[in-house]
């Protein structure tokens, strides 16, 4: 066994270590100790419950608290730091608690996790996380705990307040509040909208950006991966709010809200289901957008969606690809193009699929509730608890998808190197 993980490529064993998680809490969510007295888990559900957790997604087919004791909400919570950190990342801290050494093979992995482009730093680049995390978590449930105290007891606001942090820095739309409201109790609670906004943005932002802001403390200054991230998220989170004032009937601390958690993070403080459909259009949007590389949150990412403008620009004007007096390679040109088709093949075979399996609901229902699932985001109209097996089945693979990448999926199947032959260029007339 250990020699057959040895010889498999990072991408397969990053696969491999996400689905054991899954299937580990899986079970663990169907122990007895795990859920309420007379509740009964069944496995579709568990196993439901646990990879939205371990892909930081937050859609729900069972509600959290409803369902599941104290013990249970624990092993959710750790399945989403998990899933937020990363299993490798977390399997490094490990290894640096037992004080051992962490071969080439973990630094390739976290390196693939991270999306970099080399394995140098890897182990300190672990450590900042770790820490960083940890800091913007403490400081997320602290500040939780001045609202939710309010309306709970000391020891259940903290149980709350800890629960919350952990799933909004990871982007990930669970709750315990129960009844399946979400935060829709706190829609004008403007502290906890500003709280969980933060903690949802810094968890997008990417790791790397943040450190990098750390260091550098200047805009100009800043590697151009950053430059274009934070340029990307404030003009989406500003194009989003405004949208999604227009279109609904809802305050501009409610729009800017759902902006802000649509790009991955799956809380709402308005019930979506009564959402328009040119709101619900812009939400999908956003979702399939998601978060930023090296980050919490899933989507297609802000720099595959500026690659792709810049470069439909580039060709349209006959110009090179710039950003920031820096030209963007053919390669990430590339890249953003096939993870951006990827994607969208994956959300239009789930949404084909969920259409067939579940007739009785509306196309923009599915299409916003498949558009979820694959950015791992977590909201939706309501239809999730009332999907057939089939259906959940769908959503659980097209979040599995969608937290590992469509691009690292396709990559576990690749079984021969590239080849060095070079063949005839010939032209085809496109457009």
């Amino acid at each position: 066994m250990i020699q057959f993980l040895k010889k498999q490529s990072p991408g397969r064993l990053i696969t491999l270590g996400f689905a054991s998680v899954i299937l580990l809490g899986a079970v663990l969510l169907m122990l007895p100790c795990a859920a309420n007295e007379g509740v009964k888990v069944t496995f579709i559900d568990a196993l439901f419950t646990s990879t939205s957790a371990v892909c930081v997604t937050g859609l729900i087919a069972i509600d959290t608290a409803d369902h599941f004791n104290v013990f249970g909400r624990t092993v959710v919570a750790l399945l989403i730091q998990i899933g937020g950190l990363g299993v490798t990342s977390v399997g490094v801290g490990f290894i640096l608690m037992a004080g051992k050494r962490v071969g080439i093979k973990g630094r390739m992995m976290v390196r693939e996790a991270m999306n970099m482009n080399t394995s140098k730093g890897m182990i300190r680049l672990v450590k900042s996380i770790l820490l960083m995390t940890l800091c913007f978590e403490a400081a997320g449930a602290f500040l939780s705990f001045i609202v939710f105290v309010q309306d709970y007891p000391p020891l259940q606001a903290l149980g709350i307040s800890l629960f919350h942090s952990v799933a909004a820095f990871n982007n990930s739309g669970f709750d315990i509040l129960g009844g399946l409201h979400n935060l829709i109790p706190y829609q004008n609670n403007v502290m906890l909208n500003l709280i969980t906004s933060g903690l949802i943005i810094f968890g997008g932002l990417g790791f790397l950006v943040i450190l990098d802001v750390i260091k550098k403390h200047s805009f100009k200054k800043l590697c151009l991966h950053s430059k274009v991230v934070i340029t990307t998220s404030v003009i989406l989170l500003a194009i989003g709010t405004v949208l999604l004032k227009c279109t609904e009937n809802i305050s501009w601390l409610g729009a800017f809200f759902q902006s802000v958690s649509a790009r991955t993070a799956g809380f709402s403080t308005y019930p979506i289901g009564t959402f328009t459909s040119a709101g619900l259009f812009v939400l999908t949007i956003l979702m399939f957008i998601g978060a930023s590389p090296g980050s919490t949150g899933g989507g297609i990412k802000t720099t595959t969606l500026f690659t792709l403008l810049l470069t439909a620009k580039s060709a349209a004007t006959n110009q090179h690809c710039l950003a920031f007096h820096r030209k963007i390679s053919d390669e990430v040109i590339s890249k953003a193009f096939i993870v951006a088709f990827l994607s969208l093949l994956v959300v239009s075979i789930g949404t084909l699929a969920l259409c067939i399996c579940e007739p009785e609901y509306s196309f923009i229902q599915i299409l916003f509730e498949v558009t979820s699932a694959f950015g791992t985001v977590g909201l939706s109209t309501g239809i999730t608890p009332d999907l057939g097996v089939a259906g959940k089945l769908i959503l659980i693979l097209t979040m599995f998808i969608g937290r590992l990448g469509a691009l690292t999926i396709t990559s576990i199947w690749v079984f021969k190197t590239t080849s060095n032959v070079r063949y005839t260029e010939e032209m085809i007339t496109i457009g």
